[in-house]
């Protein structure tokens, strides 16, 4: 029998691109960095604000948080969580940086991470452990990567009686691996080592039941794999530590004499004045995505999966080299190594801009990250896969890549 997922038509340009602003001309394989935000909810998002400024006080001040609620409950019931845990941030890294900066590490106090780690939140360990004293261990994870125990095993044997925190990925940014985070959460919270994830693309990619991983802080984008505006995103706290976090911008929540919600709400649910339209548009966007295959959400996880392994499938063909990962691995991004760079030099922004992303998008309008890992020369080629991609785009790249490596 079938599955359900192999009777999506992968080859049929994308009816759905219709449905975003993304330029007609480019052949856009990068929704994994930025995400793109469909016009429908780019429309809710304006209506909010045109709402917001024709009474900015009455919208702040009486408006406002039960606003904020509603779409938290939203959320909340989408990624299996209770509202009360669960908070808006503007981006995963703001979630890692609260988290960080809260706790209280000492000299000799270890953070453990992996060598996966992305860039800006390895940069908010390292600025953490260098202020207190702290140790950062690496677990060094293998890529190419064939089973589950190459992964889980380095981390518990990284851990030591004075580690802290440890710093997982739910979904890799560099090599596009969807960890076994349900796993590795359960061995380290055994251990009584709390786990913080940076699940910037996890949202809107896999299945999340937050309640029941039991990771002790989650972080996650929606303006990515959810497709919500750009500033918005999710921290969730275990109940039994939310009296440690606080959020980056202390505010008038500090001191509030309230006593209807929990301290952690009241801090995190005003930090200063900032438009919360990208917020509020998380419902609309939970709604709109998940309308747009017959099975919802569950049916867009598989459609987007599906459509990233044939990409990828395509690619490994056409550059004669093997899948570095299981497919059991892959969410809707999925990467590959491919030939060295010709420089060691560090890449000039924190986006790369490799000469070959640029020639690919200069000579045959293809944006595609190239990505410097683990260090140049080395190179990865990362392929997103979302509902307005069709598998003749992943051709395209396919043969341009043929005709410079």
């Amino acid at each position: 029998m079938r599955s359900h997922s192999e009777n999506f038509n992968l080859r049929k340009p994308a009816a759905n691109q219709r449905l975003w602003h993304l330029d007609p001309k480019i052949t856009f394989l990068n929704h994994g960095s930025f995400g793109a935000c469909p016009k429908a909810v780019l429309d809710h998002q304006n209506e909010l604000r045109i709402h917001l400024e024709r009474e900015p006080v009455a919208f702040m001040v009486r408006e406002l948080e039960p606003l904020l609620d509603k779409a938290r409950a939203s959320l909340a019931k989408f990624v299996g969580a209770r509202p009360k845990d669960l908070v808006f941030v503007r981006n995963a890294t703001s979630g890692v940086n609260a988290v960080l900066r809260s706790l209280t590490f000492s000299a000799g106090d270890e953070i453990l991470v992996t060598d996966h780690e992305y860039n800006a939140c390895r940069n908010v360990v390292d600025f953490v452990a260098e202020r207190s004293g702290a140790r950062v261990v690496i677990a060094k994870i293998p890529f190419p990567v064939s089973t589950e125990d190459q992964i889980i095993q380095p981390i518990i044997n990284a851990v030591t009686p004075r580690t802290r925190l440890a710093l997982v990925d739910h979904v890799t940014s560099q090599t596009a691996i969807v960890m076994p985070l349900q796993r590795i959460v359960h061995e380290l919270e055994s251990r009584n080592v709390p786990v913080l994830v940076d699940a910037a693309h996890a949202p809107g990619m896999v299945p999340l039941n937050l309640t029941k991983l039991g990771a002790s802080y989650y972080t996650g984008n929606c303006h990515k794999w959810i497709c919500a505006p750009k500033g918005a995103a999710l921290l969730h706290v275990r109940e039994d530590r939310q009296h440690e976090i606080r959020p980056t911008v202390i505010s008038h929540g500090a001191n509030s004499p309230r006593k209807d919600r929990s301290r952690f709400q009241i801090e995190f649910g005003w930090t200063g004045t900032w438009d919360p339209t990208a917020m509020l548009s998380v419902p609309a966007a939970l709604g709109f995505i998940g309308g747009l295959q017959p099975g919802g959400w569950a049916e867009v996880m598989r459609h987007n999966r599906t459509l990233a392994l044939a990409g990828r499938k395509i690619l490994c063909d056409a550059l004669e080299i093997q899948p570095p990962c299981p497919d059991s691995m892959i969410g809707s991004i999925a990467s590959i190594p491919i030939s060295d760079g010709k420089t060691t030099k560090p890449p000039k922004t924190p986006l790369y801009l490799d000469p070959l992303q640029e020639w690919l998008f200069m000579k045959s309008n293809i944006e595609v990250p190239i990505i410097p890992w683990p260090a140049p020369p080395k190179r990865l080629l990362r392929i997103s896969a979302q509902l307005y991609n069709s598998l003749p785009q992943y051709e395209r790249l396919a043969n341009a890549l043929k005709n410079c490596l």
